[in-house]
């Protein structure tokens, strides 16, 4: 027998404490009260009964005094938390996996809201059931893996760490759990992992190679759901026509993962109710589309998707949405869909912002009609006499410089496309004259060239580029680079090995193409556009501050600093919707943001954080999906299966109390008190 609470010493001291004051007590004189009676017989009478009764009142009283110290003895043997050593040595330690991943968030198990709540559950009858010596950790899995508190066994803590945990809309990271649950199990006996999952979970394998449990860590699987039906989009993406931006066409994907055959009705909704499309730097509103207004219909489709089929759909020369558009999937009669979470999948289009663009020639048709195609290019044409003499020493901003054969001394403060470039000015090195290049070699994947076909352009003449380390050889010759991209001081820029009017480059769609796509590539609207993120992903999102942190308003109004390294945010997304970014500036970086109540008051001037107007910041919109069919696959696997190894149910588990020897204790003391009370009222002891 040990002591779990207070040690013997100290038990011992607080029981002959409590022990004196008692008998002390017991041994004061007792105060007789004075009772006037007319007849001395009635006096002796008296005097008789008590020479008869001294002795057995001094018994009462001590029997009443033993009661005492009983009653104190218990109470003070309970403080000391008395346990059978092989007890607490033996008891089990736990780490509870509770999955949070998107699949959790199916409707499919009545009448719990959905399965993370059925998971919740089962969690509290094993916390329940804890015996005195166990121990346990609940740690959330999904995109990442959330510890929710120490270990520990105090059954009302645990319980709140337990309802700490919300559903995602990322997938689990299967491995990274079960790597941080053996860790925290390292070196302790009796150790046990808890899954609680639908199961859909992948193999326990990551970049560190197959996770291995050991020989000591039992593992345990408790099955959550049992519905299969399900359908889901599970591709979105949306992108504008380079010739045309008010115009865009939509690529996406719908999923039935269930055995079963499904009527359901998908719907594309443009601008929906939250999101702003004033212009730059606008962008979308905290939770829009994630249960407000839709906004406009663009449009309807009834589709009917077989058991397992992936149907993809085009939609191309759409029109209506500004900035954003949301897909939503809904089932038809007699169809069924128990997973809410991919039924909505959101998409920003690129800003159709106008880029000023400054073209510095001595006179080029072609090149003016070109950027005459696209109506969002503020287009100042000059002469190089007239850059040189009145634009380089003004410093006027331009988002992009054309330089049509006149190469300037100074490079601009501003991204830049040159033209047969020359002179020392030249941001690559121009060696020999080359007779007759072509583009025999084409990095056909790079922005500037995506939708052209240079490959059979005749040029007469050009020169050879050398690019420095870390550019871009765009197209090459045999003989050398004709076009190189790269960033010189902050600023992109695009070299051309040749004069235009010496090839039939300009006869050709190609080149307004060449042209347009690098004012998208200077001005971030190229080819590369991530119309939106994938939730579970770590997200390097571009954002303007002069702090170290940006701030980020997520889908469900929350406001929060995330950290900024090398001009981009960084952030683990886990919510599908429309995000706000923007910079920090004017905020301490040692406090986040906590989004306050609609209801609560206004801070004081003194602790409320700088208004938006107060920072000139850029304020960067994005959207994030699931965009998984391997998560919106619901079925519950009916095993777990780990390092070779399959799970096992949870046993040993049983609601009731606690087996604790100081609860007994407790409730011998409350019997003795019974007990003393019937007895003092019953004149027993008195």
């Amino acid at each position: 027998m040990i002591f779990a609470g207070l040690s013997l010493a100290q038990l011992a001291a607080v029981f002959g404490a409590a022990a004196v004051f008692a008998t002390a007590l017991y041994i004061l004189k007792l105060r007789r009260r004075t009772v006037a009676v007319p007849f001395s017989k009635l006096w002796e009478k008296i005097l008789r009964d008590k020479e008869a009764t001294s002795l057995f009142s001094r018994l009462k009283r001590l029997l009443s005094l033993l009661v005492q110290l009983a009653l104190l003895a218990l109470l003070a043997f309970a403080l000391g938390d008395p346990r059978a050593a092989a007890t607490l040595i033996k008891g089990r330690n736990l780490v509870v996996i509770v999955d949070a991943s998107a699949s959790m968030q199916a409707t499919d198990v009545a009448p719990a809201k959905n399965r993370l709540e059925a998971a919740k559950d089962e969690v509290k009858k094993v916390i329940r059931g804890l015996g005195g010596s166990d121990r346990m950790l609940i740690a959330q899995m999904d995109a990442a893996v959330t510890p929710l508190g120490p270990t520990s066994s105090d059954t009302s803590e645990l319980e709140r760490a337990l309802d700490a945990i919300k559903a995602t809309d990322a997938r689990a990271d299967f491995p990274r759990a079960l790597r941080f649950a053996i860790d925290s199990l390292r070196s302790v006996e009796n150790a046990e992992i808890v899954v609680v999952s639908d199961g859909r979970l992948g193999e326990a394998v990551d970049a560190s190679g197959k996770v291995h449990l050991g020989e000591d860590i039992k593992l345990s699987y408790i099955p959550i759901g049992r519905g299969v039906r399900n359908v889901g989009i599970t591709a979105f993406s949306v992108r504008r026509y380079p010739l045309d931006k008010s115009r865009y066409e939509v690529m996406l994907e719908v999923t039935n993962t269930g055995p079963e055959t499904e009527d359901v009705e998908l719907s594309l909704y443009a601008d929906p109710r939250g999101t702003d499309h004033a212009g730059a730097g606008a962008g979308a509103g905290a939770g829009a589309g994630m249960g407000g207004e839709k906004g406009q219909l663009v449009d309807l489709t009834k589709l009917r998707l077989k058991p397992g089929e992936r149907l993809p759909r085009f939609y191309p020369n759409l029109s209506g949405a500004s900035r954003a558009l949301e897909a939503r999937l809904a089932v038809l009669a007699n169809s069924v869909d128990e997973l809410p979470a991919d039924d909505r999948a959101y998409a920003l289009l690129p800003e159709r912002r106008r880029a000023k663009v400054l073209v510095v020639t001595p006179g080029n048709t072609y090149l003016e009609a070109a950027l005459l195609l696209d109506e969002y290019l503020d287009v100042q044409l000059v002469s190089p006499r007239e850059y040189a003499e009145k634009i380089a020493p003004s410093g006027q901003k331009h988002d992009v410089v054309i330089f049509d054969g006149a190469t300037p001394s100074d490079a601009p403060r501003a991204h830049a496309i040159y033209l047969d470039p020359r002179g020392p000015g030249s941001p690559v090195k121009v060696e020999n004259e080359l007779k007759s290049p072509g583009f025999d070699r084409i990095e056909r994947k790079h922005p500037i060239v995506r939708w052209t076909a240079l490959d059979d352009v005749n040029i007469a003449r050009g020169r050879k580029l050398v690019p420095q380390p870390g550019d871009k050889v765009v197209g090459a010759s045999v003989d050398g680079p004709i076009l190189v991209t790269g960033q010189r001081g902050g600023y992109k820029f695009v070299a051309m090995g040749f004069d235009v009017r010496d090839s039939d480059l300009p006869l050709r769609v190609a080149w307004p193409l060449v042209l347009l796509n690098s004012v998208n590539f200077f001005t971030d609207e190229d080819s590369q556009y991530i119309s939106s993120f994938r939730t579970g992903d770590v997200w390097r999102v571009p954002v303007v501050t002069q702090t170290g942190q940006a701030r980020l308003k997520t889908p469900s109004g929350t406001e929060l600093l995330v950290p900024v390294h090398e001009g981009r945010a960084v952030y683990l997304g886990e919510q599908a919707g429309f995000y706000e970014l923007a910079g920090a500036e004017g905020l301490d970086p040692t406090k986040g943001l906590d989004a306050p109540s609609p209801d609560a008051p206004a801070p004081a001037a003194k602790d409320a954080p700088p208004a938006a107007s107060d920072a000139p910041t850029t304020t960067t919109a994005f959207a994030a999906n699931l965009l998984d069919a391997e998560e919106s696959s619901i079925e519950v696997a009916k095993e777990l299966v780990v390092d070779g190894k399959k799970a096992g149910s949870l046993s040993g588990f049983q609601i009731g109390v606690r087996r604790e020897i100081w609860i007994y204790l407790l409730i011998a003391a409350l019997i003795l008190t019974a007990i003393e009370w019937i007895t003092y009222h019953r004149r027993i002891t008195v």
